[in-house]
């Protein structure tokens, strides 16, 4: 069997499958989490996630090459923050699928739930002082 692609694959599911693949890191899916919230600088983000600048900056620019995130300059200091509200949709569906029951399963908790359990594992984060919670819409 063939791993790759065929020859006239849709070029939106090779971008798909990028995207996929530069979330699918749990300092990425953090970082991104991060800048969710707010606008970082990457010295905070380290700090936020637990990691080396010089790691998170790697990161970043995997991010930013997925079209994940967008920079800008102040001075010397590089500021992120996410290229849009599709990025959040992204993370709570990740957070969703990885709730979901087993296939066959007739006891299914609603989405909501999911996500709050994500929320949930952030505001853990930030009790450790690692990441921040975002307060809940409407809050």
């Amino acid at each position: 069997m063939d791993a790759q692609a065929p020859p006239d694959a849709d070029p939106r599911f090779e971008q798909a499958v990028a995207v996929l693949k530069a979330v699918a890191d749990t300092t990425r899916f953090q970082v991104l989490w991060a800048l969710t919230q707010r606008e970082h600088a990457v010295g905070q983000l380290a700090e936020l996630v637990g990691a080396h600048v010089a790691a998170v900056s790697q990161h970043l620019a995997r991010l930013r090459a997925a079209g994940l995130v967008v920079s800008r300059r102040e001075g010397t200091r590089i500021f992120y923050r996410v290229a849009g509200d599709h990025v959040r949709t992204l993370l709570e569906g990740a957070v969703v699928a990885s709730q979901a029951p087993p296939a066959g399963a007739t006891d299914q908790a609603p989405a909501t739930a999911a996500v709050a359990a994500g929320e949930a594992a952030v505001a853990r984060g930030a009790a450790r002082g690692r990441l921040r919670a975002r307060p809940a819409p409407g809050a």
